[in-house]
Formats: structure tokens, C-alpha cells, sequence
């Protein structure tokens, strides 16, 4: 198959001749130089913003982690007992996941072919893994003596 024949797009189309009057001009160069130097700040203001994002979000994260670090330190009883209750909700979720799985493996041909089976599984396993996620997530971070690991 050809494609000499088919039209092509001078956006796409590329002059290698080695024709005179393909050389650029001086005006040309200037234009070119010109559109550079507007990329290059155009980059420049970029770095500033990118910098300035990240300088705002790190000082929100230090401040969300300084108080959290001062909440433990005036409940330390209560950090504790999140920790160990996080614990508990960890192997507690790992056997949620483990019976999961198990009834994927054991429904997997109904869960393909039955929308009703899918909608079954989803309403039966779907909120309760949402909530208990949402809540070992939360005692996990009250109860973490690490105060770089609450930064996000």
C-alpha cells in the first residue's frame, strides 16, 4: 500500500531538500529565539508556582502533624488505645478480606454471568469494607507514634 498518492497536511510535511531558499532567514531566527525565550519564562513561572504549591501543602502538612503530635501528648492513654484497637481492627480486617475472597473464589461464574449476583456481593461485602477501612484508618492515625508517617 502507497501512500505517495494520499494527501498529507503541510503540517505534517517536511522539506529535506537542500533548495536555497529553504535556509532560514535572520528575521526567522529572531522569531525563533523569541518564542524560546518565552517558553524558557513562560518554565520559569512554572518553577515559581510549583514551588509555592509545594511550600503551602508542606506547611499544611507540618501543621496537621503538629497537631495531631499535640492531641497525643494530651491524651496519651487515649493514643494508646487507639493504637491497640487498630491493631485488633487490622487482623479483624484481614479475616473480613480472607472471607471476601473465599466467595469471590467460590461465586466467581455467578458474579460474571449474574448482575444480580454482582449487585448481591457488592451490597453484602461493599459498605462494610468501606466503614472498616474508614475506621482503622482513622484509629491507625490517632494511635501512630510516628509523627512523619501521619504526613500525607
Amino acid at each position: 500500500m502507497s501512500y505517495d498518492h494520499e494527501p498529507i497536511s503541510p503540517m505534517f510535511r517536511i522539506d529535506v531538500s537542500a533548495e536555497s531558499d529553504s535556509t532560514p532567514t535572520a528575521s526567522n531566527d529572531r522569531v525563533a529565539i523569541e518564542l524560546l525565550r518565552q517558553l524558557v519564562s513562560g518554565q520559569q513561572q512554572q518553577n515559581k508556582l510549583l514551588e509555592n504549591l509545594i511550600q503551602q501543602t508542606s506547611a499544611a502538612n507540618q501543621q496537621r502533624a503538629n497537631e495531631l503530635q499535640q492531641w497525643k501528648n494530651a491524651n496519651p492513654e487515649l493514643a494508646n488505645s487507639c493504637r491497640k484497637a487498630a491493631e485488633t481492627l487490622s487482623r479483624v480486617q484481614t479475616e473480613f478480606l480472607n472471607t471476601l475472597t473465599e466467595e469471590v473464589a467460590d461465586s466467581e461464574d455467578h458474579l460474571i454471568e449474574g448482575e444480580y449476583m454482582l449487585n448481591e456481593f457488592v451490597d453484602r461485602f461493599g459498605p462494610r469494607l468501606a466503614h472498616l477501612n474508614g475506621v482503622l484508618q482513622v484509629l491507625a492515625q490517632l494511635g501512630n507514634n510516628d509523627v512523619g508517617a501521619t504526613q500525607s
